[in-house]
């Protein structure tokens, strides 16, 4: 009996049609290998669904993703310009994503920040540091904190503006993403790095207070506490020091662009967001406006948000791996997109459509 998965496609602004187009093959070539198959549905989703129907996630995008078994997100927004056309509560952060991830209580978010040695050249580290590539995984909370605490602005009886924003966690929002984390790290070296602000945040003593009982049922687990701007800089000296993180929304979506940073490229950062009943896939990255329209974006991170899809909402281990390496074997094979070529004269520049080609070409082979 085939598999039969239905997909909500939402392409989003900028770059996002140009890499999504590049993903979405993945689908057609394991239909045709492989006995499953995949309804796509595309919905409006962002600024430009803002822009067509008033809402940045409207209600018959919402009906779209309901229906669907999972959920493939290309990278939205605006430039700093253009987004000042769209209200504040509509801008594509707050008037999508957000209510995205809040509708689908997505609460982990899994970012890999890899890059294999013979691909260590596109790191701006040096090779001393590199040594051996790159392994981590970051887990991220993705419903509470910052983003998503009571917001207020005005004017005091001074007469002075003034903003408050809260960092709201609850126990269970805390408990469930740690015990994300503890199984992750018992899968891979069973080492957690948990990243925090205990010395000056109140959040934070909270946070280890419910690690250390979630602990207690990982006891196999070795716990490493480190502070947020400690992890920063050790990042940049040691990332090899590190295996799976976790940490809260705001700390996390720092440290992962940071973790972009180290590889090269946030072209590099796929993610998926996890909750109790449906998934979310995406780049990791913004929209990137100012190269949209010129075929030059890199596609891995939206393709390796598909890979992630398939092992984790389809059970497809297999041939989510064989995507990994079909990636992996383009760019070890000397190829490269505009954000990675400054790393050698001798590689040879592709655009997205060629990268796809070739991607494509390789994963039917492997398959």
């Amino acid at each position: 009996m085939t598999n039969a998965y239905k997909i909500a496609v939402l392409p989003g602004d900028a770059i996002g049609p140009e890499i999504m187009a590049q993903a979405v093959r993945v689908f057609d070539v394991l239909q045709k290998k492989r006995d499953v198959s995949f309804e796509l549905t595309t919905a409006p989703f962002g600024a430009h669904a803002y822009f067509d129907e008033g809402k940045a996630f409207p209600d018959s995008t919402k009906a779209v993703c309901d229906d669907a078994d999972a959920i493939l997100k290309g990278p939205v927004g605006l430039s700093h310009e253009a987004s000042k056309k769209i209200p504040v509560e509509e801008q594509a952060e707050r008037g999508a994503i957000l209510p995205l991830r809040a509708r689908y209580n997505t609460f982990a978010n899994f970012r890999p920040i890899t890059l294999s040695k013979d691909m260590a050249h596109f790191s701006p580290l040096k090779p001393e540091i590199i040594q051996d590539g790159i392994d981590i995984l970051l887990i991220r909370e993705l419903v509470g904190g910052l983003y998503f605490g009571k917001k207020d602005r005005g004017v005091n009886d001074e007469g002075e503006r003034y903003v408050h924003e809260i960092l709201e966690y609850t126990e269970q929002q805390i408990r469930q993403v740690l015990i994300v984390a503890f199984e992750q790290a018992r899968k891979r070296k069973k080492r957690l790095h948990n990243i925090h602000k205990s010395n000056v945040l109140m959040s934070s003593v909270f946070w280890n207070e419910v690690l250390d009982e979630v602990h207690q049922d990982y006891q196999d687990v070795e716990v490493i506490h480190l502070l947020v701007d400690a992890a920063a800089t050790a990042l940049c000296l040691n990332p090899g020091q590190f295996d799976v993180m976790v940490m809260e929304n705001m700390f996390g979506d720092i440290l992962s662009d940071q973790g972009g940073g180290i590889l090269g490229s946030l072209g590099l950062m796929p993610s998926a967001c996890i909750g109790p009943d449906k998934a979310y896939y995406e780049p990791s990255h913004g929209s990137a406006p100012d190269i949209a329209g010129k075929n030059i974006a890199n596609p891995y991170s939206m393709i390796g948000s598909v890979a992630m899809m398939l092992e984790m909402s389809f059970n497809m281990e297999t041939e989510a791996a064989m995507v990994w390496q079909a990636m992996k074997n383009v760019f070890e094979a000397g190829y490269s997109t505009a954000d990675l070529s400054r790393s050698s004269d001798d590689i040879q520049l592709v655009s997205t459509d060629q990268f796809g080609d070739k991607v494509i070409e390789t994963l039917e082979a492997l398959l």
